[in-house]
């Protein structure tokens, strides 16, 4: 089985990063995370107490020629919750670069089923919305011949390696987990399941249960792929190596230790309603996103009534102006424009003159998709037959990973 890479998520590379730095400065990263991984896990400072830099971080697509020197494809894994709608902000913010990276890597796309289960759900929506959403993959350009689309639950090994994950992660790390603060304060106590509070450990196991070299990653899970690292580098050492060896494994590293791939753009679209926010399905008003199947009159209506401004003119990047920022980026992004053509042809307009524009590369572009999205819906056992064969890859080598590290965990082999 070739080795490769991760995106929900995942990364991991025998070779040294490639292009790794900063957004704003530029430092290169590879040397911090080298010399985090020579530490002890045990005398190593814990997430969130300052060690690991929390630089955003993006690492440039490998050449033809750099992807063709080696026999082998580097492994990205990635997947969307089934829960609510797809909106924009998920598609181009992960499922449209998907569609590129299936050209340079190996890569398996899922659902994240068991994580749609962390907070209240319906539970007669959850099958559906997982077939939506796998249906989706497919009209936005996921092409099964390059990659494999399965369903999370599909693969037992994720519940089995998180369990076993479990068992080496300190709670002090989950504690410290931004989201898990953030969302259990806003459900209340009583109602939050311990499953939010081990929610990254699931991601954990997503990530390193296929030996991935690169992740793709936004901004607000950047602290959970630290967890991810930090773990994995936890556990091989616990594990790993000679221990490994003297029961009978191979030895050396049980896990891939994963990097980041972040998008250089697009890796966070912002709410129509308030572009501070990011756009979200579980945002209690439809009009601060863009769904994929929303209808041409939807999508008028939604930019009509988006939060704008009073300033004159259209600009990128200017902090008193989120909002103009974020509708430019999204129609750069669909358009496919580059900015400076972007600030050429809009920089003068007026509000009245853009959403128009704006509405109607939205409606051109989402249309294709939507048409290939009822196609695929109208054939269950083509979407049926997908998800198995997907899922079957997937188990083939997730079930590796697990097998190794209960081995090198001591465990009675079957």
């Amino acid at each position: 089985m070739g080795r490769s890479i991760l995106s929900h998520f995942l990364i991991l590379s025998n070779a040294s990063p490639r292009s790794i730095s900063s957004s704003p400065s530029g430092v290169h990263l590879s040397k911090c995370w080298n010399r985090t991984r020579a530490i002890q896990p045990q005398r190593r400072r814990r997430i969130g107490d300052g060690l690991r830099c929390l630089c955003t971080v993006a690492v440039s697509e490998p050449s033809t020629s750099e992807t063709s020197s080696t026999s082998v494809k580097k492994r990205i894994v990635s997947g969307v919750q089934p829960t609510g709608s797809i909106h924009l902000g998920n598609y181009l913010g992960a499922i449209k670069n998907w569609v590129d990276l299936q050209n340079t890597y190996e890569t398996l796309f899922f659902i994240v089923d068991l994580h749609a289960i962390t907070l209240p759900y319906e539970t007669q929506q959850l099958s559906k919305a997982t077939k939506d959403t796998a249906a989706l993959y497919l009209a936005c350009g996921v092409d099964t011949s390059k990659a494999s689309v399965f369903v999370q639950s599909h693969v037992r090994a994720h519940v089995e390696l998180m369990w076993l994950l479990s068992s080496a992660t300190p709670i002090g790390w989950l504690n410290k987990m931004i989201q898990f603060k953030e969302k259990s304060r806003k459900a209340g106590d009583e109602n939050v399941g311990v499953a939010l509070l081990t929610y990254p450990v699931l991601m954990a196991s997503d990530i390193l249960l296929y030996q991935s070299d690169f992740v793709p990653v936004g901004e607000d899970q950047k602290q959970h792929l630290e967890l991810t690292r930090e773990l994995a580098n936890r556990v091989n050492y616990l594990y790993g190596g000679r221990k490994w060896k003297k029961l009978g494994g191979r030895g050396g590293a049980i896990f891939k230790v994963p990097e980041p791939l972040i998008p250089p753009t697009g890796a966070r679209v912002m709410s129509l309603t308030d572009g501070l926010s990011k756009m979200s399905k579980s945002a209690p008003s439809d009009q601060s996103r863009i769904n994929l199947l929303d209808s041409k009159d939807v999508i008028a209506n939604k930019i009509k009534r988006c939060k704008t401004d009073s300033f004159p003119g259209l600009e990128f990047d200017n902090p008193e102006r989120p909002e103009c920022n974020n509708l430019l980026s999204i129609y750069q992004l669909i358009t496919s424009k580059t900015k400076q053509e972007v600030v050429e042809e809009c920089g003068d307009m007026n509000w009245g003159a853009f959403k128009p524009l704006i509405t109607d590369a939205l409606v051109d572009h989402l249309h294709p998709i939507q048409v290939r999205y009822a196609e695929i819906m109208s054939d269950t056992s083509y979407l049926d037959n997908i998800l198995a064969d997907g899922a079957t890859k997937a188990s083939s080598i997730a079930d590796v990973t697990v097998n190794n590290l209960y081995q090198a965990m001591g465990f009675l082999r079957r």
